[in-house]
């Protein structure tokens, strides 16, 4: 069975209340619970804090002896060269993902530390982006 952790970074934890228009209506558990019903076949988890340590810690702790990483580091993305480097440096691959297409948002959001090190990117497709990251590791 593959062992896999989304892990989400801040303002994640707002999704179903956080600009709808953007982040749908659905929150991350009750989104999380049609997934781990969907993969039986996966041990899945999920991680997150608005802490960047903490998402660094995670990644260290999980990142030898996971399966799949899918990791939506959110604002981190563009400005933690922390997390880029914990990503670099750990054994398990990691598929970056984003709900929002990042590349039709503010300049800032075009550019990642984590993509140079990550397995892939997926970005835009909403809450199936975590899916569709699951789905790169089975």
């Amino acid at each position: 069975m593959k062992k896999l952790i989304i892990i989400n970074g801040p303002n994640l934890n707002l999704l179903g209340k956080r600009e709808p228009d953007i982040y749908g209506s659905l929150t991350f558990n009750e989104f999380f619970e049609t997934v781990v019903d969907k993969y039986p076949q996966v041990a899945l988890e999920h991680f997150q804090s608005n802490i960047e340590g903490e998402l660094i810690d995670k990644l260290q702790e999980v990142g030898f002896s996971y399966d799949g990483i899918i990791l939506n580091a959110a604002a981190y993305t563009h400005t933690s060269v922390g997390i880029g480097d914990a990503v670099a440096a750990i054994e398990t691959p990691v598929v970056e993902v984003h709900i929002s297409n990042t590349f039709d948002r503010e300049s800032f959001r075009h550019m990642s530390f984590i993509s140079p090190n990550a397995k892939g990117v997926i970005v835009g497709f909403g809450l199936q982006s975590y899916e569709l990251g699951i789905q790169i590791f089975l």
